[in-house]
């Protein structure tokens, strides 16, 4: 007759347990994961399909789960997940912050849409460029390589009470800075040519006042806007894949992972 001890059943949870609730963690936050139209039991369901393959390989745990200890680790597991997770978000809203401030520079501030991946509204040029990066992103094999770095995280970060430490969260707190500053790396060109657009139509209105600028300078600046827009999009590819691969690199560091 089989038998099963507490201890046994203890191990057992805490082999998985602890695998499942930094994986789920990261999903949860993740872009493409954990966006609103995917629903919550899908994300469970991957993140415990990933927990049955890689728990196995690895080290048992000698921490009882359902000890003080064992609910220091579990918060330190979610802890990782969710900064890995909230990590590789930030890229995405800067390019939606980034489509946000060439739609105001264009006069298509209030050309909102329902963005699919936060269910809120956007304006329309931020959400062409999150459907833009999104599928770069899958082309790239990014959500591949995100679950990779989040198996592999498993024997560079082990399970343990340690967690991030103080170093690494400063380092995630201080990449929430990249949703400004990658913006405006990423809208400042089209930026400055709507700027010089509006400069010179102030230069219109002053050698001729009787022209009606309202008439004539919204339709031109959204043009202009939309041609910034198309020539601009090789650039914009770059600078995703370029603040894509710095988010993958602090993972690495985050997780101990060398390279």
């Amino acid at each position: 007759m089989l038998t099963v001890t507490t201890g046994q059943l203890e191990a057992w949870v805490a082999l998985y347990l602890w695998p499942f609730i930094r994986i789920a963690g990261c999903l949860m936050v993740a872009p493409i994961f954990g966006a609103r139209f995917v629903p919550p039991r899908s994300r469970l369901i991957l993140a415990g399909a990933i927990t049955l393959l890689v728990a196995p390989m690895l080290p048992q745990p000698q921490v009882a789960p359902f000890t003080g200890a064992g609910f220091v680790i579990a918060g330190q597991q979610l802890l990782i997940g969710l900064a890995m997770g909230f990590v590789v978000q930030i890229v995405f809203d800067a390019l939606a912050m980034a489509g946000q401030l060439l739609a105001n520079s264009m006069g298509l501030s209030f050309a909102f849409n329902v963005d699919p991946l936060r269910g809120t509204g956007t304006p329309v040029i931020g959400q062409f460029y999150s459907i833009f990066v999104t599928l770069t992103f899958l082309a790239l094999n990014g959500h591949l390589t995100l679950i990779e770095t989040l198996v592999q995280g498993f024997r560079s970060l082990p399970v343990g009470t340690s967690g991030l430490g103080t170093d690494g969260v400063m380092q995630v707190v201080q990449w929430g800075g990249q949703i400004f500053s990658g913006a405006l790396l990423v809208s400042l060109p089209g930026v400055t040519a709507l700027l010089i657009v509006n400069l010179a139509f102030g230069v219109v209105s002053r050698a001729a006042p009787a022209l009606n600028l309202f008439a004539i300078g919204f339709p031109v600046t959204l043009v202009c806007g939309l041609v910034v827009v198309m020539m601009g999009l090789p650039s914009v590819q770059h600078s995703f894949v370029t603040l894509m691969t710095e988010g993958f690199q602090l993972l690495g560091r985050l997780l101990g992972q060398q390279g």
